[in-house]
């Protein structure tokens, strides 16, 4: 959990890390970065959800296939070899990928190849007592996956489209698909069995550095996922199971027509009267896996922006009432509230406010955001922080430092940051001067994403919202990992009293 010492972190996704395969994982490349995080004085290490994710359609972490499932892909085959799962000779690829982008589908396509070697030895050794233990366990969630998975990749990626019986999760249905499709239901428990074996191997390394691990869940999931087609009735869905409404954002002065996020919306009614059991049952799950957890999209579980799922833009939709004090009042009855940050960036209202104040919640800030107006009244302004805050040089969802100033920033914007800095700030150094920023604020905890740390430029972004190509596929470089850049943030992390 969040010490009660000022200390800072690094914000960079597994699947920016670097690897042989074409995309970061759990394996050699995650154990060096926590190397670099632990002799850079860092205590935290953030990612972004690690959930699987369609890689067909649009990859994004944001809108998973499960939310209690990890990533597949994101399994290290050098692990894999290690526990006799693969030889040496078939962990040599002889594709070239790129050092700094994720080909999420050729990676797919190599790393399933040598995922499916390694489960037909461990199927044919016999199985072992943590895997039957992990899927006693988790015996729900990961029954539900597997079986989904399977019809899945049998009758295509939209369920509502499966026939009926296996649609409707009907019970004679799905039983007998399972049992035709035995074999991929439990290739699929033995992925998750070994993700969630690597993860906390990891975990483990981390915890051991003094580096705990702040994970992020996202409000939604995506109208593909499990979760909707296993329980429809925690969505607000139709008889054919099509949403009635769909989540997204009112329109504002960026963008006229809203966002239309365009995911199933939750049965707030449906989930008060069961006990908010399958959210708790979520976070638990996540807790497992992160020490801390980033509540993404927090307003939108006291009140959030429903559209009719027919209508075209998100201007259609309306405001409705979300979890709100009952939810959080369930939530921290069973989880430490220390243990959670709330992602309360964008339209703030005063009912959101009130709960982070009356349960003390940990609240975000980005300083780009503080850059935008006058600093008086500006929670966002480094010198306005309270304490019990997270502060960003910027999100997954912005620009870099840099290439913020360079392509976005007003003139404005610009000389609040020069006069912040007292001297000339050039391009090359806007990234530093946020961090300072940033560093030396009253908040007890910072997080600068990679990109700001080495400097980088626009193409370094990892999200453009409303965008669907080009996201979600960074990567950064072995090589940007140097004793230069590690000795560098050690340096700036001491002179503001955070290691």
């Amino acid at each position: 959990m969040m010490s009660k010492k000022r200390s800072s972190g690094l914000l960079l996704h597994i699947t920016s890390l670097p690897s042989k395969y074409g995309i970061g994982d759990l394996g050699p490349g995650a154990y060096r970065f926590v190397d670099f995080l632990c002799d850079a004085g860092q205590k935290f290490w953030q990612v972004l959800p690690i959930n699987p994710v369609a890689v067909n359609t649009y990859p994004s972490p944001y809108s998973g296939l499960s939310a209690f499932a990890g990533f597949s892909s994101l399994l290290s085959p050098e692990v894999l070899y290690r526990q006799g799962l693969l030889g040496k000779n078939e962990i040599i690829t002889e594709r070239t990928f790129p050092e700094d982008r994720v080909d999420y589908r050729a990676a797919m396509s190599c790393k399933r190849k040598l995922l499916n070697i390694a489960f037909e030895r461990f199927r044919r050794a016999g199985y072992n007592e943590g895997y039957f233990e992990f899927c006693k366990r988790n015996e729900k969630w990961l029954g539900e996956y597997a079986v989904f998975m399977a019809l899945r990749n049998e009758y295509g990626p939209w369920w509502q489209k499966w026939p009926k019986g296996l649609r409707d999760n009907k019970g004679q249905d799905v039983q007998a698909a399972r049992k035709a499709l035995s074999k991929r239901v439990e290739r699929e428990m033995f992925f998750q069995y070994e993700f969630d074996r690597q993860w906390k191997k990891l975990k483990e390394y981390c915890n051991g550095c003094g580096v705990s691990i702040v994970g992020d869940m996202p409000i939604y999931v995506s109208g593909e996922s499990v979760d909707v087609w296993a329980n429809p009735d925690v969505f607000r869905l139709y008889k054919n199971k099509m949403p009635q409404f769909v989540s997204g954002t009112p329109p504002d002065m960026f963008c006229d027509s809203g966002q239309l996020w365009g995911s199933p919306v939750y049965d707030w009614k449906y989930l008060r009267a069961t006990r908010y059991k399958w959210w708790l049952d979520r976070v638990r799950r996540n807790l497992e896996l992160f020490d801390m957890l980033r509540l993404d999209h927090f307003r939108g579980l006291v009140s959030y922006w429903e559209v009719p799922a027919r209508a075209k833009t998100a201007a259609k939709g309306h405001w409705a009432q979300g979890g709100g004090r009952r939810f959080f009042n369930a939530l921290f009855k069973h989880y430490p509230v220390e243990r959670f940050v709330a992602e309360d960036l964008g339209h703030i209202t005063d009912d959101v406010r009130k709960v982070i104040k009356q349960f003390d919640i940990t609240s975000s800030r980005v300083v780009m955001f503080g850059l935008d107006g006058k600093r008086k009244g500006n929670e966002h302004w480094p010198g306005n922080y309270v304490r019990n805050c997270v502060a960003y040089t910027g999100t997954h969802d912005n620009n870099t430092a840099a290439g913020w100033f360079e392509n976005e920033a007003s003139d404005e914007q610009k000389e609040r940051l020069l006069g912040s800095a007292q001297r000339k700030v050039s391009p090359a150094r806007v990234s530093q001067e946020m961090v300072a920023l940033a560093m030396a604020s009253r908040a007890k905890m910072v997080i600068v994403p990679m990109q700001d740390v080495l400097g980088l430029g626009a193409d370094g972004r990892m999200n453009v919202p409303g965008t669907l190509r080009g996201n979600w596929v960074w990567r950064v470089r072995a090589r940007q990992l140097n004793v230069r850049c590690r000795q560098k943030l050690r340096s700036v992390t001491a002179s503001f009293s955070r290691l």
